[in-house]
């Protein structure tokens, strides 16, 4: 890995990486809740870049290699369950933090693409920056809604379980986790799920850290007002077998936004395995050129 590292306000730096040529048309890949950038799979950003985009990839804060806000207080079991606006920060902040990568990179705008809960920051860049968003991908998101995209009551029991004091029992964890979730229409591959679960807890395992995230998630409560406000050419993304953030997440946000294509994969759950990469990569690639190609035709107009 290339890891480089970008301050992008007073007490946030974020650890990155990039493919791709910095001349081409840049996509930021926004992972979700407790998950490192590396589960944005080597392979899958290189595929993007070999069609001409400039990939960035890069750890939220609070994870992985980024900053870790040690001094805030994880919320308690209570404060989520009663849906608590008492967060140590807001969806707002991390999309901040995107938007100071980009100012780091040299960045104008950009094609937004997140997951889970990187598509509620991808939302939130859209309507907070429409001057920084060239195209948005929200894949396996939701708007936020208490009554839709929520995930099934069994899914309950693994989460609230520990991840493991030690390496092998975090990679058993995530196993166990991805079995549960996973896209039951695609074959998984243990081993890639083994080496990207071995190789986040080596670059920083801190479940207080992804509790702070959850705790932004839920502070930031229902968006969908906010993403009526997106203008930017939109594609939802959605598992016809997310059991985490239900189908009904996606249709919701697509409703939400004006124009907005909504894609369903059937047999696919809450990840990305290999097989569904063509489809996801193809409509990323085919919504990126389609917006670059009406921007060009608006300046030139």
């Amino acid at each position: 890995m290339d890891e480089r590292f970008a301050q992008v306000s007073d007490d946030i730096t974020l650890c990155y990486e990039t493919f791709g040529d910095p001349a081409d048309p840049t996509i930021l890949l926004i992972m979700g809740l407790g998950t490192q950038m590396v589960a944005w799979h080597e392979d899958l950003c290189r595929d993007l870049a070999g069609r001409g985009y400039h990939v960035v990839r890069y750890d939220n804060r609070d994870i992985g290699r980024s900053t870790h806000l040690a001094h805030l207080p994880p919320p308690t079991v209570a404060q989520l369950l009663r849906r608590s606006r008492n967060a140590g920060y807001l969806l707002a902040d991390m999309a901040r933090d995107a938007i100071g990568l980009l100012d780091h990179l040299g960045v104008g705008a950009a094609h937004i693409v997140g997951a889970s809960m990187g598509g509620m920051i991808a939302q939130t860049i859209a309507a907070t920056y429409p001057e920084r968003t060239l195209s948005l991908t929200s894949i396996m998101s939701n708007t936020g809604a208490r009554w839709s995209g929520q995930p099934a009551l069994r899914l309950y029991p693994i989460f609230l379980r520990r991840p493991g004091r030690d390496r092998e029992e975090y990679i058993r964890h995530t196993l166990r986790l991805f079995t549960l979730i996973g896209s039951p229409g695609f074959e998984r591959d243990d081993d890639d799920t083994r080496e990207m679960a071995g190789l986040s807890y080596d670059r920083g395992h801190d479940p207080a850290g992804s509790a702070r995230q959850l705790g932004a998630i839920v502070a930031s409560g229902d968006r969908t007002e906010e993403l009526r406000k997106i203008t930017a050419p939109t594609l939802v993304i959605h598992g016809e077998a997310d059991k985490l953030v239900a189908p009904s997440g996606g249709r919701a946000t697509a409703r939400a936004i004006r124009g907005a294509r909504l894609m369903t994969i059937p047999g696919m759950g809450h990840d990305l395995p290999r097989g569904t990469w063509p489809r996801v990569v193809d409509a990323i690639d085919e919504l990126a050129r389609s917006a670059d190609a009406s921007s060009d035709e608006a300046e030139a107009a």
